[in-house]
């Protein structure tokens, strides 16, 4: 049995706390490890590491920083394979959907080695006589990220490699249901020249989170997880006056015109709500079907619901995996048996389903429910399952209004070959992340990662150029150098640009 430790000033700690929580593999529903649950004094010394090590970390130079940066990628690139096994051994995602997870992290990582680029200020000469002004950012000390169970290494890295890079030192509270592979990635900061304590690990659960939002060494808050727990967070933490970036949960729809290739868009719309089991933040749960679209519609999205192939993350042949726990599967099911006892009609279902030889594990087959309405509890919960909803609409403008009137706008997305309604529902959606043809449109590292509504609570979004603005604050210089010949009477009066 393997014992999940922290990562304090760059050594392991099994810290104060005697707390345990198992670790298991949703493919076997075998408990592997036992993860240490952090106390308010390991929290207090994860922050205190990361406080002395800010003093010189913030002083070390851009392009310093930037090397270790690189070092860090070229680490991580080289150790993809191992960071994707061990999401896969406690996770339960398939290993190439694993790689996939570290590649998009990687995306961010990069984007953070270029930070000489990201942080030049502004200089004005000669704003008033012999008065320049110049602004700069710099960072703001401790910061912490707490990250959910379904992307254990890419969400924490639209994080710390941005809040890094800025100079600021962080402390990450993983989910601790697969928390091992953040150690992992402490080991090969330390191996790529980071300082100890910049980055700092800390597992646990809602005790280490409430430690972290009122420790008054703490400057700010990264999340990401489900809306009220985000609601939570950003009102604790900002009560106690910290920064919060607060990433909320998610309804996803996509609406599919008659027009729509419906074998391409049926084959993206299953990838889309079934890749990771569908645990992901931009999975598309529900669908809407406009006008003649939607029997077909089924039709296809059925045919490709019963080609995927469900088994243990290991198995290259699996198509899909395990849900993360007996819990989340058994609400998925109960989700599934009310849609149907509510009128809507499971036309593929996954109810029940065992993996030969895997009998114990966590599986949820592929599961499509046509006929869905917006009264029903598989449309207003977020299942977080492999679960496809479809919805139907007479006109564009009314697949819109539906959109529109759920209370999330993380993601969407339009199948169509008709730019003007393209460009239409583009305009006119009220989302945060849209795709044409593009069911996951989870924007590049360069552009900032973030939805509307209650998929985001307060205005802050992650990576991109957002993140390096949440990770510093701006300082305005105005300067004169005056000559003894040159004095003037300083007035009383607003001084003026003249």
């Amino acid at each position: 049995m393997t014992t999940i430790a922290h990562w304090i000033d760059g050594l392991a700690h099994t810290g104060a706390g005697t707390r345990t929580s198992p670790v298991h593999d949703p493919a076997t529903g075998a408990v592997t490890g036992e993860v240490t649950m952090a106390t308010t004094a390991d929290v207090d010394d994860a922050v205190a590491a990361a406080r002395s090590a800010f003093a010189t970390w913030r002083d070390t130079s851009l392009t310093g920083r930037s090397a270790i940066l690189f070092a860090f990628r070229e680490l991580v690139n080289r150790h993809a394979d191992d960071l994707a096994a061990l999401i896969t051994a406690e996770h339960g995602k398939v290993l190439s959907d694993a790689r996939g997870e570290v590649q998009r992290g990687l995306e961010v990582v990069e984007f953070a080695c270029g930070i000489p680029n990201l942080l030049t200020g502004d200089y004005s000469d000669q704003v008033s006589r012999d008065v320049d002004s110049w602004s700069f950012r710099q960072p703001l000390g401790v910061v912490a990220g707490i990250t959910p169970f379904n992307f254990p290494a890419m969400v924490p890295m639209w994080m710390y490699p941005v809040a890094i890079a800025c100079g600021n030192t962080f402390v990450l509270k993983p989910s601790e249901r697969d928390p091992s592979v953040n150690l992992r990635v402490a080991e090969l900061w330390q191996e790529a020249g980071l300082p100890d304590g910049v980055f700092n690990v800390v597992q646990g659960d809602k005790d280490a989170v409430d430690a972290i939002c009122d420790h008054p060494d703490v400057a700010a808050v990264s999340f990401v997880g489900s809306t009220p727990i985000a609601r939570s967070i950003h009102a604790r933490a900002t009560a106690n006056g910290k920064r919060v970036q607060a990433l909320g949960g998610a309804k996803n729809h996509a609406i599919v015109l008659p027009d729509a290739d419906l074998d391409f868009a049926s084959d993206h719309l299953a990838a889309a709500a079934f890749g990771s089991a569908g645990e992901r933040c931009m999975a598309i749960s529900a669908t809407v079907a406009v006008g003649s679209a939607g029997d077909r519609l089924v039709e296809w999205v059925d045919r490709k619901a019963a080609a995927v192939r469900v088994g243990p993350g290991t198995d290259p042949a699996s198509g899909m995996g395990p849900v993360i726990t007996a819990a989340a599967r058994d609400r998925i099911v109960d989700l599934v048996d009310s849609g149907a006892r509510q009128g809507a009609r499971v036309t593929t279902d996954g109810r029940g389903l065992v993996v030969a030889g895997h009998e114990d594990g966590f599986f949820v087959g592929p599961t499509v429910l046509d006929d869905v309405t917006t009264e029903m509890d598989v449309y207003t919960e977020e299942i977080f399952g492999p679960v496809l909803s479809v919805l139907r609409a007479d006109t564009v403008d009314e697949a819109i209004a539906l959109v529109n009137a759920n209370p999330y706008g993380n993601g969407t997305a339009v199948f169509t070959n008709d730019g003007g309604a393209a460009r239409h529902f583009v305009r006119n959606v009220d989302v945060g992340m849209v795709g044409i043809n593009v069911p996951v449109p989870v924007p590049m590292a360069w552009h900032s990662f973030g939805g509307w509504k209650d998929s985001l609570i307060g205005d802050s979004k992650v990576h991109g150029a957002e993140g390096v603005a949440f990770y510093t604050r701006a300082k305005a210089v105005t300067a004169r150098w005056p000559s003894i010949a040159a004095f003037e009477a300083a007035s009383l009066d607003m001084p003026t640009a003249t």
